[in-house]
């Protein structure tokens, strides 16, 4: 290479580290404000339920808001926990994704670029029990992109089709609608005995965990494929 062409090549790398640090710096500091936002529903909606419901005094039926960090929130609310956990990368979609068909992406590719929200459903007890073993399930993942558009998947939520995707910028009311369907979720994702012939076995070890601290390991469709065994109600 002549030393024109290294300049030209090294003015080319300096503009592209220019631009996708500035645009990931951007999505990160969009979806910290969404992540921030939601922990401000969480702890608002907590106070709301506890001051409706009719055994308030019961804790084990009371929601409990908890912020467990910067990118981290908890609320639990009778035998379920959901943990809300901001990623702290920035992400692309592979080509084969949707996303990829809208019109406000091939118009600005750079819109693609997504922070990304994550909602845990766990039981209770998996952590009263310290159960380090037990299955935690993804009921809901929200990116939000470097203009506060945003769409969601998961169990029952209703911007999963894209549709509104550049159109739509999230809001307050946005996610108290993600958080109210991934608590009504949850509800009705009972827990499930697992089939006989996945829990026929044990060991030793498994025995004396379990005397010593209740910690064979549990979850809500452990034995069973989370996606074809869900919920009735949930028409997905």
């Amino acid at each position: 290479m002549t030393n024109s062409e290294i300049r030209t090549a090294r003015k080319q790398i300096i503009q592209g580290l220019n631009e996708k640090s500035q645009l990931k710096n951007k999505v990160f500091l969009q979806t910290l404000e969404v992540f921030n936002l939601t922990k401000e529903v969480l702890h608002e909606m907590s106070n709301d339920v506890n001051e409706l419901l009719e055994d308030s005094d019961n804790r084990r039926v009371r929601f409990e808001y908890r912020d467990r960090g910067k990118f981290e929130a908890e609320l639990k609310f009778a035998d379920d926990i959901l943990i809300f956990s901001m990623h702290t990368d920035v992400f692309q979609f592979d080509r084969d994704h949707p996303v990829w068909k809208k019109d406000y992406v091939k118009k600005e590719p750079y819109s693609s670029y997504c922070g990304m929200i994550s909602v845990y459903n766990f039981l209770t007890d998996s952590f009263k029990y310290s159960r380090k073993d037990d299955l935690g399930y993804l009921v809901a993942r929200v990116f939000v992109n470097k203009d506060k558009s945003y769409f969601t998947e998961g169990k029952r939520q209703k911007t999963r089709d894209l549709t509104d995707f550049g159109k739509r910028m999230i809001d307050k009311a946005a996610v108290v609608n993600i958080v109210e369907t991934a608590v009504l979720y949850s509800l009705s994702f009972d827990l499930l005995a697992p089939p006989y012939e996945t829990v026929a076995l044990a060991t030793v070890e498994q025995m004396n965990a379990k005397i010593d601290s209740a910690k064979m390991q549990t979850g809500k469709r452990l034995g069973f494929n989370f996606c074809a065994d869900d919920v009735k109600a949930d028409q997905e």
